[in-house]
């Protein structure tokens, strides 16, 4: 699972890494238009998307054969809904509203092989292999497979240390509007509670030795408040924003 490992490697690095994640529309040719934008990574969002497992299974294919990472934001974090989408192929989960260390038990025993977990594997997750026995499961795909539990509720705060200390955990994430909902300045991102409790979690992620994920529409806003390991939006809304700007631009021309 190299694309994984190198991903985690810049991350580890404090290098700034950027991604997205597709809600709305996901189909394959949005891998190689991710890696020939310079993107780092693509979460495909399982959770608010409409995407069959066939098509995401595909994607998760291309970006195996184009060496770039591609993760799942499942629909839920239940051990049978995580199970199969290991098994579809990707590097890794985006974890909605994680609350406790026992949630990523669950996850652990979805991930990991007997004796460390209950993992039955199958489907396009088996192309990561050359053989099936245990060492090439947990030294190929176990040991590198990308978990960022996000931190979406007042309850996971108050986790976050155990959160983030859990051994699957690669690096702790943060749900922002979410957050700002159950602070009570739902969608206010500059409110003191919610910037209180994001600088909270970035010291919670340092004492645990572990990096921070952030999701945000300005990426310069976002390294510019310290975050590193980035996620820039939804590519549609990336495009319209863009398409936006160049009707903008040639208005603007006409009326000099």
């Amino acid at each position: 699972m190299q694309p994984a490992r190198d991903l985690m490697d810049k991350v580890r690095r404090n290098e700034v890494v950027v991604g997205v994640l597709a809600t709305d529309h996901v189909w394959t040719d949005l891998v190689e238009i991710c890696v020939r934008a310079g993107l780092d990574y693509l979460i495909v969002d399982m959770e608010h998307g409409p995407h069959n497992t066939e098509l995401v299974g595909e994607v998760c294919a291309t970006g195996r054969r184009l060496d770039f990472p591609v993760l799942i934001r499942p629909r839920s974090n239940d051990y049978a809904t995580l199970r199969l989408a290991v098994d579809l192929g990707c590097c890794g989960f985006l974890l909605a509203s994680v609350e406790s260390a026992k949630d990523l038990d669950v996850v652990a025993d979805a991930l990991h092989m007997p004796p460390r977990g209950r993992r039955r594997p199958g489907g396009l997750g088996n192309r990561w292999v050359d053989d099936y026995g245990y060492d090439s499961w947990r030294g190929t795909i176990e040991d590198h497979f990308i978990i960022l539990p996000q931190v979406e509720t007042k309850v996971g705060l108050k986790a976050a240390a155990e959160i983030a200390g859990h051994p699957v955990t690669s690096a702790l994430a943060v749900g922002p509007f979410d957050l700002s909902a159950e602070l009570g300045c739902c969608g206010e991102m500059q409110a003191p509670p919610l910037r209180d409790a994001l600088a909270g979690l970035q010291r919670t992620a340092t004492a645990a030795s572990k990096p921070m994920w952030m999701i945000g529409s300005r990426g310069e806003d976002l390294v510019r408040d310290g975050w590193r390991f980035i996620c820039v939006g939804e590519p549609t809304w990336i495009l319209a924003s863009a398409m936006r700007h160049k009707a903008e631009e040639a208005r603007a021309a006409a009326a000099k």
